[in-house]
């Protein structure tokens, strides 16, 4: 069901789970019909109409469209028909077709919004199109139209080269019928398809094979119910619509056509008649689609059209009934795939009669298939089609034939010789086509068998499954024995026969017996199965090596999660079946882990099917964490089924998206609950659901630590053993596997070896053989033996090792002497070791265990009633992947006698054992425990222990846990085992040899002692060099401060038409208009002084904090340089990583050489008088910067300087109105400095009340660039007749001198920036700066500040309240009171015509709100001042409340002279005046009223400055990502007013622009390239609308940085594939706000990469 996004959104859909998904061709929205979905999930529109009757629309009004659409249906389909030329090639050009098609749009369009009319229209195109009088009338070309005539001969030609048509003849005979004026369509195929193979009737597809086997293979007979063969060979139009859909499968379904076509079904009667017309065109559309060039599009638009077709169960069921759908689709597929098939080599190459499909087709290759196969797993999913299928034997037959061309496909070869010179890679398009093509309608068939009813279902499908198999087992020419060294891994129709039989006797309680074939039949089915997985162990084994990595690649796919339950799990069931039903002692231990699997598989277990997905889903969580969509992704068990929501809840805690300290994001995962780890973790499990050790590994490391943390072990635990699942009744027999000697003298045998060391043994083999002893005693029959049995089984042994077949007895039975025979060309005869020696003891004991396993099955042979000899040589493959697989690796040499077909020379070897599989367990003990004497008998201390044996201790632990636990549980099960435990106890065990220390291990010790003492060396030399060391430096483009706004109330991202976003009220716009304006009125030199940039495109310094010498630095560089392996940062324009931390950077900055004594000196106080301290300022300005000597640091510091000139864009520097000019490099240079202040201020939340170090502050490394700029600062020389130091101390001397000159005035020292004035006075002087000078350039640019303050308050206030300040303050003659230095500042200002223009928006003034208000304009000059003497003079900032803030930050600073209790504190208390107050504000006063005399209107605008910003941010933005996606995806471009194909907005201001889009190309920049340049000066921050995903925009680099929108379960869907409901994470956008703010997109992303412009 899918509905459009306008009905879904005005239905009811609380609750429900649902996808949302971007249809590419179009298609009908469900809403308003009944058959698909309830009418309580209707819209509101759909609602009212399906309730009301909706009157009938009056027959005049439709007269015309029933007149004119007949003819206008057919002018298109004349004009389909002119511009069709068949091809000479095969295929019209694609060029011709698009011609046509880009002509025709305009008619198919118009048809298009036709249907968009409503239901009267669509009633009317339906009757037109479905009308066959209509169409005879006007396409016949019968009559006297030369034209008609001509464009029916067109379409008669097109019908005959459609590929569907015979050759003439072929026609004539099987047509008799074909008159002139019907056009009939023979589709090749059926008339010959019910002859016998002797006619020669081999298509001609077939012959193209160049293969006589092939073309003359046993042809497919069709299903029964096939009276004639108008499936495939007859294809006659009757109406418009059959010509239309022939005419679009001809142009390979046209993106307009199929929309068209598409919203047309919402009318019913039209819905019917199209899906008759698809069915009758599908044998067409299958001959189209092989031919096609782009089979992907044309796949694409066919599944769009039929599954809204047939995922409509009525409709489904109505069409297979008058149809005959499920034939029509079975043919197809098999006519399909028969244009493939090549002789298979399986087994006997030169006379095998069977045929596969060749994985290296395009067909296969490319998914061709694909569609068609969907559709019939569509169709399959509804009930009463699918009875209609599994109760049709001639289908049945039909599909059998059609899996039976997988079967066997795809062989792999062993090479012996030399390595394979091209490794195909077929192995891909095989596995794909057996899980689509055969296993998913298992499946889906499966699905409908669940009842007991439906036995006659599987017994049809087992036995046509069975007919089908034999016939392959005779087409291969398959006795009794697989041919040496080939092995495929595609047995479908054994697959489909073990799933079947397993849901027999699952859910349809029938008995196996009835449905199983003869015992020969089972053998013969078991011999591929067990040959696959024989060849999973030598592949692991390195065996099939020469073959290539592919290889490993299909046994890696073989039982990975997507195909395992399909594929493994079914081979595995059909073994299980065979040693269940028969007596057979087979030696199935290819693995040992294989061989658990037999007791493990579901299949056989009594366990319910949720109890299967709980295990799988375990397994999965144990190896790692996993998201919602991944922890379970088989083929078998959807996820999104209503029982695995609570079975993951039952089993998994959810983990919300967390973030490292790196920046990476985790997405929402689960993770394993502690009661899984502790009950129900299964290493086996995982070790058969994995690909590779490193999941078993990490498994097992995660349940280490899990124990570790819940103190349950403390050391390096064994993989736990978990109690199986009790067997289903029908599969007992399987336990017998357990109580077979062979199995017990294995493991005898590997137990001995391992205790005496045998290299190639390791831990996992002693775990798998300790887990195959507790299995057997956890399933031992009720009594210890079985006589018969024994007798039984001695007759056909040699010499017995054992006496019985069962382990509980076998345990204790002691062997005294083995007598074997080995090869003489074995490595163990030719040593000849003395019989004492464990070496012999080795080599016997290796060959023994093979001795064992053909004695044990050469007892066998009367089971098999097999031929003799052929036996023998399958007898040698299954020894020799036996001992493969238990990883006794033979040397090379010996590779001679273990070949197939060879008869060795054999020697007999006797050696004494004297132990039994108890004793050995007991010595094991003591091995592992490294003691003698170790294990002790539980039950001696406490007889509690034999009643109760399950404890807790017991479940966990290391291999010595395990040891205790089978002998626990031996002695349990019998008195007379428990007695030999103790005796053998009793007796002194031979003594442990003392460990000694491998020359290996002191290797690594002397090796650790080394890295030791270099870790300490280094450290010296660190400290030593530390004064001659430079730091690196990282330069960053900084746009963030520009974004700051006045206002706290962020903004949001626009998602209507209404809401847009105007860049006026940021901070760096009002700055650009500040300095414009004072430029316009005032001297440009004072200008560029009196203001700062940086606002925007600034550049912002930060360090990882690493020096290095500057040689080292050169010699790295030169590295680099040379090294071509570079990715991420481009050497040429100096970019570099951090040698020590790979921190991206792009400069270095020199430590400036100074010592603490010097610091300590220029920081004491000194009593002088403010007026000295003031001369001794000036004197220091006064003194010319002298150009430094050439030395290495001059030039670092030079070379810096270029740096970040060259990293900041012209546009951002150069501000004068005369190009070149030295102020706006002195502006520049100054300002580079305010702006890294103000952003560690920003760092810090924008104020200091936290004080101290922040995360910042580590990273900046301000005294070193203060260093630099000053160097460079001092080289400018400021005329000492416009120093502004003068101004500030000093009463002017000539008042009238400013006016009489021509040229404009200076800037007024109250409009000037009081941050700025600092940082130039501080910059200018000699360093290092002494603290009492700093202090008193504070004090006086206090003062001004102070005063600025007052005016701009003056301004803000009534006149009433000027008039009132004004008296009241002329009362008082104190200087440190504000309000009489407001009423001094009003009547000095009055003078001029301040005051007189408009008023702006007035103050409410009490003495508390004027307090308040002067403490806010001068607290942000406060903070960075501070913020200056904490980097230049060392000291931490105070910490304080926010409402102290103001005078913690005067006191550390020194404007207050001491602390005054914050009641009694005012701001004017720090008032230092140089010289007399109300002097200096006259002064001050003076020149702004003579401004305002020649321009009144400016001089209110220029006096109040916005002191107070809030933090910068990006846009808000809303809750529900559909929000922003509805908007979004089909709005315009402002630029090029197209809709673009891949929208993005701009994070940070809002701005919609098109990402890749060559439309808003500007001089080869993209746009997104572009805004960011423009917006951000180098980095830009855009979502992109149709992907969820944000990309960061860094100058020439760009990168991914992740989505902030995630799903219900915390995960993000990147180029909304799922389709899932988004929600924003604030989390993460909180993260990428703070990685913008501090400039660390470089160093935290790792993955970037050059954009050229393109984006």
């Amino acid at each position: 069901m899918s509905l459009c996004a306008e009905c879904f959104h005005q239905g009811e859909h609380a609750g429900h789970d649902y996808n949302m998904f971007r249809s590419q061709a179009g298609g009908a929205c469900d809403c308003g019909d009944s058959n698909v979905m309830r009418e309580a999930g209707f819209c509101k529109r759909h609602r009212i109409k399906s309730n009301s009757n909706v009157p009938c629309v009056p027959k005049d009004l439709l007269m015309m469209s029933e007149l004119v659409l007949p003819q206008f249906i057919f002018s298109l389909i004349q004009h389909l028909r002119e511009g069709y030329n068949e091809p000479a090639l095969d295929l019209p050009s694609e060029k011709d077709l698009h011609k046509i098609l880009q002509v025709l749009e305009p008619h198919v369009s118009f048809l298009e919004d036709l249907t968009k009319m409503g239901g009267a229209m669509r009633s009317v195109l339906t009757q037109v199109l479905t009308s066959q009088q209509f169409y005879k009338d006007l396409s016949s070309g019968v009559g006297e139209n030369t034209c008609a005539k001509k464009s029916h001969e067109k379409y008669l030609i097109a019908l005959k080269g459609s590929g569907l048509a015979f050759p003439e003849d072929k026609i004539a005979c099987g047509m008799q019928e074909q008159g002139a004026g019907t056009s009939t369509l023979s589709v090749q195929g059926l008339t010959g398809a019910t002859a016998t193979s002797g006619q020669g009737d081999s298509s001609d597809e077939e012959d193209q094979d160049g293969s006589q086997g092939v073309g003359k293979r046993k042809r497919v007979k069709l299903s029964s119910t096939t009276k004639d063969q108008s499936i495939m060979d007859v294809l006659k139009h009757k109406c418009f619509l059959e010509e239309l859909l022939f005419w679009t499968i001809k142009y390979e379904f046209p993106q307009k056509m199929v929309t068209f076509l598409l919203n047309m079904l919402p009318d019913q009667d039209y819905k019917i008649a199209f899906t008759k017309t698809f069915v009758q065109h599908y044998a067409f559309i299958m001959k189209t689609l092989k031919k096609s060039h782009e089979s992907d599009t044309m796949s694409n638009r066919i599944v769009h059209i039929s599954v809204q077709l047939f995922s409509n169960e009525e409709l489904a069921r109505q069409v297979t009934e008058e149809c005959q759908l499920l034939d029509i689709m079975v043919t197809v597929l098999l006519y399909m795939m028969e244009s493939c098939l090549i002789k298979s080599e399986l087994q006997d190459e030169e006379n095998s009669l069977h045929v596969v499909v060749n994985c290296g087709e395009a067909l296969l290759k490319n998914n061709t298939y694909w569609p068609l196969v969907s559709d019939f797993i569509n169709i399959l999913s509804h009930q009463s089609v699918a009875k209609k299928f599994l109760e049709d034997h001639g289908l049945l037959v039909t599909w059998m034939n059609f899996v039976s061309f997988f079967q066997g496909m795809n062989l792999n070869k062993r090479e012996l010789n030399e390595h394979v010179e091209f490794e195909s890679q077929t192995y891909y398009a095989a596995f794909a086509a057996e899980l689509e093509a055969c296993a998913q309608p298992m499946w889906g068939l499966l699905s409908h068998c669940k009842v007991r009813e439906t036995q006659e279902y599987t017994r049809n499908v087992v036995r046509y499954c069975l007919e089908a198999l034999q016939d392959w087992f005779d087409a291969i020419n398959f006795v009794d024995e697989p041919a040496p060294n080939q092995v495929t891994f595609h047995l479908p129709l054994h697959r489909y026969f073990a799933m079947f039989l397993s849901k027999a006797v699952k859910c349809q309680e029938l008995d196996l017996d009835t449905i199983l074939p003869d015992q020969e039949m089972l053998m013969k089915l078991m011999i591929h199965p067990l040959q696959i997985q024989a060849s999973l162990s030598e592949i692991h084994s390195n065996m099939w090596v020469r073959n290539g990595l592919q290889i490993k690649g299909q046994a890696m796919t073989y039982v990975q999660s997507h195909f395992c339950n399909s594929m493994i799990d079914p081979d595995i069931y059909l073994l299980q079946v065979n040693c269940a039903f028969h007596n057979i002692c087979m030696p199935p231990f290819f693995s040992s882990c294989i061989f658990i699997a037999l007791f493990l598989c579901f299949f056989v277990s009594g366990m319910t099917d949720d109890e299967i997905l709980r295990a799988e889903m375990v397994a999965q969580l144990c190896m790692n964490d996993r998201t919602h969509k991944n922890p379970n992704p088989k083929s078998g068990i959807i996820p999104g089924s209503l029982s695995f929501e609570s079975v993951l809840s039952a089993v998994a805690d959810f983990k919300a998206p967390v973030f490292e300290p790196g920046g990476s994001m985790q997405q929402g995962m689960y993770t394993p609950k502690a009661q899984v780890w502790d009950k129900e973790f299964d290493p086996v499990m995982v070790i058969l659901r994995t690909v590779y050790r490193r999941d078993v590994q990490s498994a097992m490391d995660r349940y280490t630590a899990f124990l570790k943390q819940s103190g349950k072990f403390p050391g390096n635990p064994w993989p736990p053993y978990k109690k199986r699942t009790p067997l289903h009744p029908s599969y007992r027999g399987l336990t017998k596997l357990l109580h077979c000697k062979t199995l017990h003298i294995v493991l005898f045998t590997l137990l001995y070896k391992i205790l005496m060391d045998h290299q190639n043994l390791s831990e996992h083999v002693l775990c798998m053989v300790l887990y195959l002893i507790e299995l057997g005693l956890e399933n031992s029959p009720e009594q210890e033996s079985d006589e018969e049995e024994s007798a039984g089984r001695q007759e056909r042994c040699h010499d017995s090792w054992f006496p019985g077949s069962n382990l509980v007895s076998n345990m204790r039975h002691f062997i005294n002497y083995v007598r074997v025979r080995v090869p003489e060309t074995a490595p163990e005869v030719k040593r000849e070791p003395p019989a004492s020696t464990s070496s012999d003891g080795l080599a016997s004991s290796q060959s023994s265990r093979r001795k064992s396993l053909q004695r044990e099955n050469s007892g066998t042979a009367q089971v098999f009633s097999l031929v003799a000899e052929r036996r023998k040589k399958f007898q040698e493959i299954i020894n020799r992947n036996t001992s493969e697989a238990n990883q006794v690796v033979r040397p090379k040499t010996s590779m001679k006698w273990s070949a197939p077909g060879a008869t060795p020379q054999l020697t007999t070897a006797i050696l004494e054992v004297k132990e039994s599989i108890l004793s050995l367990l007991i010595k094991l003990h003591h091995k592992l425990s490294g003691k003698q004497n170790s294990y002790y008998p539980p039950w001696l201390d406490d007889v509690d222990v034999l009643i109760h044996p399950e404890i807790p201790r017991y479940s966990h632990g290391d291999g010595m846990t395990a040891v205790e636990r089978i002998l626990l549980k031996a002695a349990v099960q019998s008195r007379l085992n428990k007695r030999i435990i103790e005796e053998i106890c009793r007796k002194v065990t031979p003594p442990v040899p003392p460990k000694k220390i491998s020359s290996a291990e002191k290797k690594t010790l002397d090796k650790e002692e080394r890295r030791q003492k270099a870790r300490e060396r280094q450290q010296k030399l660190l400290a030593e060099f530390a004064s001659r060391q430079k730091s690196f430096m990282e330069t960053a483009m900084d746009v963030v401060l520009g974004q700051c706004r006045n206002s706290t109330e962020p903004k949001r991202l626009p998602t209507t038409e209404e809401e847009q976003i105007y860049p006026w009220d940021t901070c760096a716009a009002l700055h650009d208009v500040r300095l414009t304006t004072l430029q316009r009125y005032f001297k440009d030199s004072s200008c560029l002084q009196a203001v700062s940039i940086g606002w925007e495109g600034g550049v912002y310094v930060q360090t990882c904090g690493h020096t290095l010498h500057i040689d080292c630095h050169k010699s790295y560089m030169e590295s680099l340089r040379n090294d071509q392996v570079l990715q991420g940062f481009s050497v040429d324009k100096g970019e570099f990583t951090c040698p020590l931390c790979r921190q991206f950077a792009n400069s270095v900055l020199p430590c400036y050489p100074g010592n603490n004594m010097e610091r300590s000196v220029w920081q004491s106080h000194s009593n002088k008088c403010m007026q000295d301290l003031v001369q001794e300022v000036e004197d220091l300005q006064e003194q010319l910067g002298t150009f430094p000597s050439e030395t290495n640091l001059s030039k670092e510091m030079e070379s810096v300087m270029k740096d970040i000139k060259s990293t900041t864009q012209k546009k951002y520097t150069d501000y004068s109105k005369t190009p070149g000019s030295p102020d706006n490099d002195f502006l520049f240079m100054y300002s580079v400095a305010r702006t890294n202040l103000e952003l560690e201020l920003v760092h810090r939340g924008g104020n200091l009340c936290s004080g101290g170090a922040s995360t910042a502050g580590k990273r900046s490394c301000l005294n070193q660039l203060f260093h630099v700029l000053a160097m460079h600062m001092r080289l400018y020389s400021i005329d000492s007749a416009y120093n502004p130091w003068r101004k500030l101390t000093q009463p002017l001397q000539d008042k009238n001198s400013e006016l009489v000159s021509e040229e404009l005035p200076e800037v007024p020292v109250l409009y000037r920036d009081v941050s700025s004035l600092l940082l130039i006075q501080i910059l200018t002087m000699p360093q290092p700066l002494h603290r009492e000078h700093f202090t008193c350039i504070i004090k006086v640019l206090f003062t001004l500040l102070y005063t600025q303050a007052l005016a701009a308050l003056s301004v803000k206030c009534s006149v009433e309240d000027r008039m009132a300040w004004k008296e009241s303050g002329a009362l008082k003659k104190v200087e440190k009171s504000w309000e009489v230095l407001l009423g001094h500042v009003i009547s000095e200002l009055s003078k001029g015509k301040i005051y007189e223009e408009g008023e702006t928006e007035e103050l409410a003034v009490n003495p508390d709100s004027v307090e308040c208000y002067l403490q806010q304009f001068c607290l942000p000059f406060l903070r960075i001042t501070s913020l200056l003497q904490h980097h230049l003079f060392g000291g931490d900032l105070p910490s304080c409340q926010e409402d102290e803030e103001f005078s913690v930050l005067a006191s550390c600073l020194g404007l207050l002279p001491s602390f005054q209790s914050a009641h009694q504190f005012t701001s004017a208390s720090c008032l230092d005046w140089p010289m007399p107050a109300f002097d200096m504000i006259s002064q001050w006063c003076s020149e702004l009223a003579s401004f305002a005399d020649r321009h009144p209107d400016q001089v209110k605008a220029l006096l109040i400055q916005e002191p107070k910003w809030d933090l910068p941010r990006l846009l808000q933005l809303p809750e529900n990502y559909n929000t922003i996606f509805q908007y979004y995806h089909r709005k315009t471009c402002s630029v090029c007013t197209k809709v673009p194909k891949d929208p993005a907005v701009c994070l940070v201001c809002g701005t919609f622009v098109c990402l890749k889009g060559l439309c808003c190309k500007q001089q080869s920049y993209c746009e997104c390239v572009l805004h960011s340049q423009n917006c951000g000066a180098g980095t830009g921050i855009f979502l992109l609308i149709n992907a969820s995903v944000i990309i960061i925009i860094r100058g020439h680099r760009f990168c991914l940085w992740g989505s902030v929108y995630l799903d219900a379960h915390g995960e993000e869907d990147r180029d909304l594939r799922r389709g899932k409901p988004l929600y924003i994470c604030k989390e993460r956008y909180k993260v990428l706000e703070q990685q913008w703010v501090s400039h660390t997109f470089d160093h935290i992303n790792k993955r970037w990469g050059p954009h050229y412009n393109g984006l």
